[in-house]
C-alpha cells in the first residue's frame, strides 16, 4: 500500500475549521475551496474560503449524503424525510425521488454521480423506523441506479446501505453496510447492471463495527469511517485494511461520518459527523480521487 502502509495519526495531527454546525454528516468541496456541509438546522451550512459561514434551505429532518451536479446545484438524500431532493444554491429545494416502483424509496442516504452523469442513489432500509435496521439485521438495504432509463434499483439485500462509491477503474460499485460493518462491491456489468455483492476487506472490519463514510483516493486505496469506536481505516487494492486512527472516547474526532479530499493538491481530508460542531482535519500522504464536479466546466 506504499505510503499509506504505516500511515497513522494521532491527536497532534487533527485540526479544525467551521464552528457551531449542527450534524454535519456530508461535506462537498468545490475546487475554489467552497464548502457545502450538511446541517439539520436547514439544509447545508455553507463554509466560504475566507472561513464565512451561512446557512441555506429551509428542508430541515436530517439532510446527509451529497453531490453535487454540473449546474452547481445539489443532489441531497434526507434520511429522516426518506426521500432524495434537489437543492438550489440560493436553498430551493424539489423533490428528485421519493418513491419507485409505486412505493415510498425508504430511508434516502447517499447520492453519488458518476462520470457519465448517472446517478446512484443509497437506501439505508425500507424499515420504519430505520434505526431499527441498525439494532439487528433487515437486509433490506438496496441501491437505485437513475439514468435514461429512468430510477430503478440495481442491488439489494443489504445491512442498512450508507455511503457508496465507485473504483477509479469504474469496474466495481462500491457500498458502505453500516449493520454489517463491511464494505461491499457488486461489479458494474457492460449494460450497467450489477453482480452479486460480495464483501472487500475484513468482513467485519472489526468485532462491532459500523461503517459509514468512504472514499478512494489517486492510488485507489478505498478509506473508510467507523462510527462506534470513531475509527478510520484504510483497505488497500488487495483488501488488507489497517486502522489509521482511533478515538474510542470521542474526545477528537466523534462519530466520523464522511471522508472529503480538498485543496489545490487533493492531500486535505476533511471528516464528517453525526454529532461534532466542526470538521476535523488532516494531510494525507496521497492525494485524494477528485469528485465528478470537479471535472465540470
Amino acid at each position: 500500500m506504499s505510503a499509506m502502509s504505516e500511515f497513522r495519526l494521532g491527536p497532534s495531527n487533527i485540526t479544525y475549521l467551521g464552528r457551531d454546525l449542527s450534524r454535519p454528516e456530508c461535506i462537498v468541496a468545490e475546487k475554489n475551496g467552497t464548502l457545502w456541509v450538511s446541517d439539520n438546522r436547514a439544509a447545508v451550512t455553507r463554509v466560504d474560503p475566507d472561513g464565512t459561514q451561512t446557512l441555506i434551505g429551509t428542508m430541515g429532518g436530517k439532510p446527509n449524503g451529497m453531490a453535487m451536479a454540473g449546474d452547481g446545484t445539489l443532489y441531497l438524500a434526507n434520511i429522516a424525510h426518506r426521500k432524495f431532493y434537489r437543492l438550489h444554491r440560493d436553498g430551493r429545494h424539489e423533490v428528485l425521488l421519493d418513491e419507485i416502483d409505486g412505493r415510498p424509496v425508504g430511508a434516502a442516504n447517499f447520492v453519488l454521480r458518476d462520470h457519465r452523469d448517472c446517478l446512484w442513489l443509497s437506501v439505508s432500509t425500507v424499515t420504519d423506523p430505520h434505526l431499527d435496521a441498525l439494532e439487528r439485521d433487515i437486509p433490506d438495504g438496496y441501491v437505485i441506479k437513475i439514468d435514461e432509463l429512468g430510477a430503478r434499483s440495481v442491488v439489494g439485500g443489504l445491512l442498512f446501505t450508507n455511503e457508496i462509491r465507485i473504483s477509479p477503474d469504474g469496474r466495481f460499485l462500491y457500498m458502505a453496510e453500516t449493520r454489517a460493518g463491511r464494505i461491499s462491491r457488486a461489479e458494474i456489468r457492460a449494460d450497467g447492471s450489477l453482480g452479486y455483492p460480495e464483501p472487500f476487506g475484513p468482513d467485519p472490519l472489526d468485532l462491532g463495527a459500523k461503517v459509514d463514510g468512504i472514499a478512494f483516493d489517486s492510488e485507489g486505496n478505498l478509506w473508510v469511517t467507523e462510527i462506534a469506536g470513531n475509527r478510520l481505516y484504510v483497505i488497500d487494492l488487495q483488501g488488507k485494511a489497517h486502522t489509521v486512527f482511533e478515538d474510542p472516547g470521542g474526545g477528537i474526532i466523534d462519530h466520523p461520518s464522511s471522508l472529503t479530499f480538498v485543496g489545490a493538491d487533493l492531500r486535505t481530508v476533511l471528516v464528517g459527523s453525526l454529532t461534532m460542531d466542526r470538521i476535523a482535519t488532516f494531510r494525507s500522504p496521497i492525494p485524494g480521487q477528485p469528485m465528478r464536479h470537479w471535472s465540470d466546466n
